[in-house]
């Protein structure tokens, strides 16, 4: 098994198209993937949201924003039924609250002296129904003012910095029981860029079905830490390659990271399953 969880597509800030995604897959030969857009299921949509295709084998994914006092948390959803109308009712707030909240970024990035308009960062997310702060830095790059999106993060648009606008997020928790309404479960995604594990233990305490174990930021060290304790706790283990398909990224093409087999092969068991 050539599997890999975690994969963005234009849907959200991924930079390569649902279909193209699919023929990367086939042509790296990839044999299970799953889109997980920011908290959007319209890349699958865009698929037809068939679990087979082209020989590959696809799982309906997505990837929410949770908010925790003093940080993010990103919970991936696996198994999903993307016509839930519970999901579906809470995917429309949240791309509502996006757009709302473009709006405010823009004027307030405007007022810091780079101005910039909404259109601008529109017609960068190119369509994308889930737009992020990564357009909004793509947007001030286009226009010159920063010369990396991580410039544009540190200046402007971290959660400290005076250009981030805070939007409408779901809790851990609610997360967590969304996703399982929907017939699905939830990892808790890169739990090492978490940055507090005591922020870790608490999502787990919170009810999730598993971590994130194997991801291009994780070490050795951080692979072996949280391994142990998703072992520990008896929590599902995944991983996948977290692919945006930015250049200077790792990594930069599909393919280049995988879950190891027996990880893959457990993890298909149980989604197989529900």
């Amino acid at each position: 098994m050539q599997a890999d969880f975690h994969i963005h597509t234009t849907a959200s800030d991924g930079r390569i198209a649902p279909s193209d995604i699919l023929l990367q897959a086939v042509q790296v030969g990839l044999t299970h993937i799953s889109i997980t857009d920011h908290d959007t299921v319209d890349g699958l949509l865009a698929l037809g949201a068939k679990p087979q295709q082209a020989g590959v084998t696809v799982i309906a994914g997505i990837e929410f924003s949770t908010d925790m006092p003093d940080c993010e948390i990103h919970i991936l959803g696996y198994g999903i039924d993307i016509f839930h109308p519970r999901l579906r009712q809470q995917l429309t707030l949240l791309k509502e609250d996006r757009v709302s909240r473009v709006r405010k970024m823009a004027a307030k990035i405007t007022a810091l002296g780079y101005p910039i308009e909404e259109q601008d960062i529109v017609e960068v997310a190119r369509g994308a129904t889930s737009v992020g702060r990564p357009h909004v830095a793509k947007a001030l790059i286009e226009k010159g003012y920063f010369f990396s999106v991580s410039d544009v993060f540190h200046s402007l648009l971290n959660r400290d910095k005076p250009g981030y606008v805070p939007h409408y997020k779901l809790t851990p928790g609610e997360v967590i029981g969304l996703i399982r309404q929907a017939g699905g479960v939830s990892i808790l995604a890169h739990p090492g860029l978490v940055g507090n594990d005591q922020q870790v233990r608490y999502i787990i305490e919170s009810g999730i079905d598993g971590l994130e174990v194997y991801h291009p930021k994780h070490d050795v060290e951080a692979v072996d830490r949280y391994l142990s304790l998703a072992q520990g706790q008896g929590l599902l283990v995944t991983g996948g390659s977290d692919y945006h398909a930015i250049p200077g990224r790792f990594p930069e093409r599909l393919g280049e990271f995988l879950v190891p087999n027996n990880v893959a092969n457990l993890f298909v068991s149980r989604i197989s399953g529900l």
